[in-house]
């Protein structure tokens, strides 16, 4: 009878990987006025639900409230068809090909602009001159317009904005700015108690 022997082996112990952890962007490291997207990705970035409440009230302005609202009250109902936006009219159809998200995902990576803005970062207009006029696009806000007109509303707005507050418009009217931002209601609700919530009665 012969007896085996387990043939054992002693691993060196790996040397810990160190990864460094970039540090979130500094609250107050936005330009005076920024734009919409600028706040919403400053807030997506910090680290911790208290460091988000303290980066969207340092930012609190009118159009930035609306968009969260809009994005996070289940009572504002979109009167945009859902599903990717069209992208111009039919000139700008035969010159761009893509749907509306596509070209504004090329134009915000630094491609060649299908909207004639400059991309060197800013568009046309704002959110933060246009806030007002979104009220056109949900129900209840001006249901006597006819949808073609609004439509084409919508697709000028975003025409006219930065790319990426082309994207956040497209994302609020589906109700989904989670989907690239961790942002969430419970956050927005803490950091700005004054907005009325129509669907918390």
């Amino acid at each position: 009878m012969t007896t085996q022997t387990k043939k054992t082996t002693t691993r060196k112990p790996r040397a810990k990987k160190t990864v460094a952890v970039e540090a979130p962007p500094a609250i107050n490291s936005l330009p005076k006025l920024p734009f919409v997207f600028e706040v919403l990705d400053l807030t997506s970035k910090q680290v911790g639900n208290a460091n988000k409440v303290k980066a969207l009230q340092a930012h609190e302005f009118d159009a930035l409230k609306s968009i969260l609202k809009w994005n996070f009250d289940n009572t504002i109902v979109s009167l945009l068809p859902p599903g990717e936006v069209p992208y111009g009219d039919a000139e700008d159809q035969d010159m761009y090909s893509g749907s509306l998200s596509e070209n504004i995902a090329r134009e915000a990576a630094g491609g060649e602009s299908a909207t004639g803005q400059d991309l060197d970062g800013r568009g046309k207009t704002s959110l933060r001159r246009e806030w007002a006029n979104l009220y056109h696009f949900v129900k209840g806000g001006n249901d006597s317009m006819k949808n073609l007109r609004r439509e084409s509303m919508f697709i000028n707005l975003l025409s006219g904005l930065h790319p990426l507050e082309a994207e956040i418009m497209c994302l609020v009217k589906e109700k989904s700015l989670e989907d690239k931002y961790k942002i969430t209601r419970s956050i927005v609700e803490e950091a700005y108690p004054d907005i009325e919530w129509r669907d918390k009665a």
